[in-house]
């Protein structure tokens, strides 16, 4: 690996300033570089007489130049070089802007392969600014497959694959062979300097293909490697066991009958409790399935036990919304409360604390506060986080340390279709509320062009006359030149909605406000003594509104859809039939074709599918923080046949060789190494 560390800025033709763009694609080593995979390819492999080209194609021609490259100056500012070249069978005019040096490099009679747009038919054709090398140009970039690379400003297609030829030549011997010779003959798999060579500068169609299966494999096998481990890790983890309790005491307590998902959840989490293992558990289910029921019935098996428990939420308001919800289950039982967050007096959070470390609290309900390094538990033995992917890693730790060895549960209404979350949450067990409680609203929702907005202003205004509330999300917080004009933000579309409806009350809350701010708008909407609020996606988490009814949703082009089944699940929690409308001017057929899903379905999990298939899973969960490092060549939907043999093979391995320690795993050792070290406040 040693040439493979070297910083690319000692690369020959690179330097310091082309490093620092370079750096800005993620490249620092050279081992980076031969990592930056193309994003398509180009095939110049075929050339076509020119008589057989058409208007609109872009191709490859053969062809002699007929006369010599005139320079015109037409305009300030504006040079063009023209020339005419032939073949057997036709002519094309080739025209060069703002490019003069072409004149001394091209020659009559000499022969040039061309690639670019043909425009015309019959004996007008023309090209412009296209793609010429000499006929015996060595390794040139016609006549063959040409890979395409993501840019940065300042850098060129030619520059990147100049670099890739030189890093690939001189470190070919050094590539690390990450798979072992079994699961490559297992599974029928290119050695790793073949699919270096081929991906970057494949000999052909089927080269190139068996390049990249070998990397898509290579990679996600890795990943399920490391999970692999980092699940085995956990598991062997002992846990305090619980004893058997009857839930029916419980079940019985409440005003409604629990869905059988809901009831087989808790038997899942049960059953950790009791198994004398720590529990490390994701219980996933769309908005309002009833994940905090779940939580309710572990809490109280907890307590039944002897045991305190800790619930963690993202925000203030979020775990004032818990407290209060999971007082409701749990008030009766004689089960003592509590909460600890920031913004609590001075005198309060000492009094909380000195409970907490005496064992008088069986619940503390708080956020990031309950970590502190002042904060002492006594029998802490369960942790429930809220929405998993609001929290870093540190954080939840941090939180588990306070108890010996305590059971975990991760709640998260982020639908992910059930592969991929094996494969996100690898040191996680899974289970997934898929029925919703008998009542829950479906929000009827419309994708409309902004030519309604007069409609819907009105609609507004009918429902506030009725006692409603309206939740408006904005793209943005505030106006940015950059960005196309139509675009809203938070701030201005707030402004604008106060002059439009001066007779009611609008607010505004967005990310960059302090937390008390956010948290006291937030409070006074909830109250109900805010109309309309205008908001970025800080309120897309859990915020509990019964009497909000309806949820507008501008540009709604700009968020996934996974987003925006987020963001609809802010309205229809209460009695009162709710609404949800995605304003779009957008022309994009994809993004057309998102915002219809949404109104053809309610299901998160069907949701989550159809964006991870448009998107890809960099935008789907839109932050590093889901847990999984970024793909440099995997895609996640159209590879998972591929993930699940990588799986399966993974798991064959780690059974023989948990820890890796076989001569021929070396390497693989080393690289799922690499990963928790590159990654290692991205996995979880």
């Amino acid at each position: 690996m040693k040439y493979l560390d070297t910083d690319i800025r000692y690369c020959k033709g690179i330097g310091e300033k082309k490093a620092q763009l370079f750096n800005k694609l993620g490249i620092f080593s050279v081992y980076d570089l031969v990592c930056y995979f193309p994003r398509k390819y180009e095939d110049r492999s075929d050339f076509k007489p020119i008589a057989l080209t058409c208007d609109g194609e872009t191709v490859c021609i053969k062809a002699i130049v007929a006369d010599s490259p005139r320079l015109s100056h037409i305009r300030h500012g504006m040079d063009l070089v023209k020339f005419r070249v032939v073949d057997e069978s036709g002519a094309v005019d080739i025209t060069f802007f703002n490019q003069p040096y072409v004149t001394d490099h091209i020659h009559r009679g000499e022969s040039l392969n061309i690639y670019g747009k043909i425009i015309g038919i019959g004996s007008r054709r023309t090209m412009s600014n296209p793609v010429i090398e000499r006929e015996d140009a060595p390794a040139g970039v016609t006549g063959r497959i040409v890979p395409v690379y993501r840019l940065t400003t300042g850098l060129s297609q030619k520059l990147i694959m100049n670099a890739m030829r030189q890093a690939l030549d001189a470190c070919g011997p050094d590539l690390p062979e990450v798979l072992p010779e079994a699961v490559r003959e297992k599974y029928r798999l290119a050695q790793s300097m073949y699919a270096y060579e081929n991906i970057h500068f494949p000999a052909g169609f089927e080269e190139l293909e068996l390049a990249r299966r070998r990397l898509v494999f290579e990679e996600l096998f890795l990943l399920a490697c490391a999970l692999g481990k980092m699940k085995g890790s956990h598991k062997k983890a002992d846990g305090i066991s619980m004893r058997k309790v009857s839930l029916d005491e419980f079940y019985d307590s409440l005003p409604f009958t629990p869905t059988g998902a809901q009831k087989r959840a808790v038997d899942d989490a049960v059953s950790d409790m009791g198994s004398g293992c720590a529990m490390n558990r994701l219980v996933q289910g769309d908005v309002g399935s009833g994940k905090t029921l779940v939580a309710a019935a572990l809490i109280w098996y907890a307590w039944k036990n002897g045991y305190t428990s800790a619930f963690m939420a993202p925000t203030e308001i979020l775990a004032q919304q818990h407290f209060d919800t999971l007082s409701s289950f749990l008030g009766g039982f004689g089960i003592r409360i509590e909460k600890l967050t920031g913004s609590m007096a001075a005198k309060q959070k000492r009094e909380v604390k000195a409970a907490l470390k005496s064992g008088e609290i069986d619940l503390i309900i708080g956020t990031h506060a309950l970590f502190s390094d002042d904060v002492e538990y006594s029998k802490l033995a369960l942790v429930i986080t809220d929405e998993q992917h609001r929290f870093g890693v540190n954080q939840r730790s941090s939180l588990i340390s306070k108890g010996a060895k305590p059971h975990v549960m991760v709640m998260s209404a982020t639908p992910i279709p059930r592969t991929l979350a094996l494969m996100i949450y690898g040191d996680l067990d899974i289970s997934v509320i898929d029925e919703m409680p008998p009542g829950r609203q479906k929000v009827d929702t419309f994708a409309v062009t902004e030519s309604y907005r007069t409609r819907l202003n009105a609609f507004i205004r009918k429902l506030v006359g009725e006692g409603r509330q309206v939740f408006v999300v904005c793209p943005m917080i505030e106006e940015n030149e950059e960005l196309p004009p139509n675009m809203k933000s938070a701030q201005e579309y707030a402004a604008e909605l106060q002059r439009y409806f001066p007779d009611l009350r609008v607010a505004c809350v967005h990310g960059k406000l302090k937390a008390k701010a956010k948290n006291d708008i937030m409070s006074t909407f909830v109250a109900g003594d805010i109309d309309i609020l205008v908001s970025t996606t800080v309120i897309e988490v859990g915020v509990d509104v019964p009497n909000a009814a309806l949820m507008i949703v501008e540009n709604a082009d700009r968020f996934g859809l996974s987003q925006l089944h987020q963001l609809r699940g802010r309205v229809g929690r209460g009695e009162h039939k709710s609404y949800c409308v995605l304003v779009s001017d957008t022309d994009n057929e994809v993004s057309m074709s998102r915002l219809k899903v949404m109104t053809q379905t309610n299901d998160g999990f069907k949701i989550a599918e159809e964006d991870l298939k448009l998107r890809g899973p960099g935008d789907f969960f839109g932050s590093r923080q889901h847990g999984l490092p970024a793909m440099h060549i995997a895609d996640l939907c159209s590879d998972m046949n591929v993930l699940q043999t990588a799986q399966t093979a993974a798991h064959e391995l780690l059974q023989a060789d948990p820890e890796l320690t076989a001569p021929e795993h070396a390497e693989l050792k080393n690289a799922v190494a690499r990963l928790f070290t590159l990654n290692a406040d991205t996995l979880n």
